[in-house]
């Protein structure tokens, strides 16, 4: 069982920089790959990054890459999203999820975070 509790949200500016965490609890936090989602009102969750349990593999989403950066800390039990350079469009709910094997489907993540808000204005 892993619980996970995201924060780090907020309203910004274009162009600003947010860094959202995700703290977990559970002794075998690093056993398991991370990843961060996002969901538009009315829209079905959406991939963002992820990482792997040593935190040597990372994935993102075409639409961040470049722009963010997944990490993780495994003796503090955290994961972390940088996020730089950030537009309206990245407007959403952010998520952090626990899954067995690292893929980008939500599907395939058995634990989720409650979600932040975060808002960009223009």
């Amino acid at each position: 069982q892993v619980q996970l509790i995201e924060s780090g949200g907020g309203l910004v500016q274009t162009g600003d920089s947010l860094r959202l965490s995700c703290a977990a609890s559970g002794r075998t936090f690093s056993s398991y790959n991370m990843g961060w989602f996002r969901q538009f009102p009315g829209k079905e969750r959406e991939f963002v990054a992820a990482v792997s349990g040593s935190g040597t593999r990372t994935y993102y989403a075409d639409s961040v890459k470049g722009r963010f950066t997944i990490s993780r800390d495994n003796a503090k039990l955290a994961v972390y999203l940088q996020m730089n350079n950030l537009k309206p469009e990245d407007t959403a709910v952010y998520y952090c999820a626990a899954s067995q094997i690292i893929l980008r489907m939500v599907s395939a993540y058995d634990y989720w975070g409650q979600g932040t808000q975060v808002t960009v204005s223009s």
